[in-house]
C-alpha cells in the first residue's frame, strides 16, 4: 500500500523488462548500478535494490515523488512551449533539492543529504549540460556530504571538477566561488593540509566580501574557520582574536534581529531560518568553550559570546536556554565593573521571567 503520510516508507514493485522499449536499460536512482525495481507511486524513479530506495525515499524522493512523473515522462519534445515548462520544472526541482540537501547537511545529516545533492547534480546536468558553470552548487553540496561520511576520494573528484568549471568562467560570480573556496578549504582541513586550508578560508572571507560586503555578518564563518586552523596549529592567540572578530559581528546582526523580533512579539514566525540558527549556534557553542577553557580568561569575550546565544535563543523561543546563557553572560559582565553588556542583559533576563509569568491564553 502506498505511504498516507510523511516519514512512511514508499512501495517499490519489481520492474517488468516488457513494460518498457527495448535496450532502454534502467539505472538505481542512487548508484546508477543497473536497477530491479521501480517506486511504486512515480513509476518513474529506479533502484538496484530496496535499501536504495528506502535511502532515497527519506532523503528527497518523499518530496519530489509526484514532480518527476512530469519530468520523466514528457512527450512531444519539439513543441517549445512544452519543452519551455519542462525546464521550468526542472528548474523549480534543483531548487527543492538543493534546499533539502543544505538543510540536512546543516543538521549533521550527511547520509540523508546524499540523495538530494545527487539529484540536484543529474537535474542540473540534464538542464544544462554537462562540464557548465550551473553544476558548481551541486557538485559543493554532493562534496560536503560526502565529505561528513569519510568519502574524501570522492569529495576531491567532485571539488576538481568544480574547480575545472570555475576555471573556465573567470566571470563567474563571487558567491559561488565562496562556496567552492569554503569546500576546498574543508577538503584541505580533513587531509591535514592546514596552509593550504587557510588559503582557501582566506578565499571564502574575500570573495563574500565582494558579494555582500565588508562588514556583512556572512564573512563570520570564514573568520571561524580560519580560527579552527590556527587552533589545530596551537596559535591561541590568533585564535582568540579572530573569535573576538567573529562574536562583534554577530552582536551587531544579533541586536538587530532582537530589535525586529521586539517590534513584532505577537508573530509566531521565526525570523531565522532553522539552517542558520544551527550554524550560528554551533559557532557560538564552539568559541564559548574555547574561552571557558583558557588559563587566563577574557570575562568581556565570554559574557559577548554568552550573551550572543542568550539573544539566538530568545528570538528563536528557548526562554530556558536564553536564560542558562543570559546567567552565563551576566556573570561573566559582573567580573569588569560597569561592564556595557550587563544592563543589556539584565534587561534580557527580566524580559524572559516576565514572558514566562504571563498567564497563557484561555487560562483563568
Amino acid at each position: 500500500m502506498e505511504p498516507d503520510e510523511p516519514g512512511t516508507s514508499a512501495v517499490a514493485t519489481e520492474i517488468m523488462p516488457l513494460a518498457f522499449a527495448k535496450g532502454k536499460e534502467k539505472y538505481c536512482e542512487l548508484c546508477q548500478r543497473e536497477a530491479y525495481l521501480q517506486c511504486a507511486k512515480c513509476q518513474v524513479t529506479f533502484y538496484c535494490n530496496a535499501d536504495h530506495q528506502q535511502a532515497d525515499w527519506v532523503g528527497v524522493h518523499e518530496r519530489i515523488c509526484q514532480m518527476l512523473v512530469s519530468i520523466r515522462t514528457m512527450k512531444d519534445i519539439y513543441d517549445p512551449a512544452v519543452r519551455k515548462r519542462n525546464q521550468l520544472r526542472k528548474t523549480h526541482l534543483i531548487k527543492i533539492c538543493k534546499l533539502v540537501a543544505q538543510s540536512k547537511l546543516s543538521e549533521g545529516k550527511h547520509e540523508e543529504a546524499l540523495p538530494a545533492a545527487h539529484c540536484c547534480l543529474q537535474t542540473s546536468i540534464d538542464l544544462y549540460g554537462p562540464n557548465t558553470i550551473q553544476l558548481v552548487p551541486a557538485y559543493i553540496l554532493l562534496a560536503e556530504a560526502n565529505m561528513g561520511l569519510g568519502n574524501l576520494a570522492v569529495v576531491a573528484e567532485l571539488l576538481s571538477q568544480a574547480e575545472w568549471a570555475v576555471l573556465k568562467n573567470p566571470e563567474l560570480g563571487a558567491s559561488i566561488q565562496q562556496q567552492l573556496h569554503r569546500s576546498l578549504g574543508h577538503f584541505h582541513t580533513s587531509v591535514g593540509n592546514l596552509e593550504t586550508a587557510l588559503h582557501h578560508f582566506s578565499n571564502d572571507i574575500y570573495f563574500a566580501c565582494e558579494e555582500y560586503g565588508l562588514d556583512s555578518s556572512a564573512t563570520t564563518k570564514g573568520y571561524f574557520l580560519i580560527a579552527n586552523v590556527f587552533n589545530r596549529q596551537g596559535k591561541a592567540t590568533i585564535v582568540h582574536s579572530l573569535y573576538s572578530e567573529v562574536a562583534e559581528r554577530w552582536h551587531k546582526h544579533l541586536n538587530s534581529l532582537l530589535e525586529t523580533h521586539q517590534k513584532h512579539a505577537d508573530s509566531s514566525v521565526s525570523f531565522y531560518e532553522k539552517a542558520q540558527r544551527v550554524e550560528m549556534e554551533e559557532m557560538l557553542r564552539v568559541m564559548l568553550e574555547f574561552e571557558q577553557k583558557q588559563s587566563r580568561r577574557d570575562a568581556a569575550l565570554i559574557a559577548l559570546i554568552a550573551y550572543n546565544l542568550a539573544m539566538l535563543w530568545f528570538i528563536n523561543g528557548d526562554f530556558h536556554k536564553t536564560q542558562d546563557f543570559g546567567s552565563t553572560a551576566l556573570q561573566a559582565s559582573l567580573q569588569i565593573p560597569k561592564h556595557k553588556l550587563t544592563e543589556p542583559i539584565q534587561e534580557l533576563l527580566q524580559q524572559v521571567e516576565s514572558l514566562q509569568t504571563e498567564p497563557q491564553p484561555g487560562s483563568d
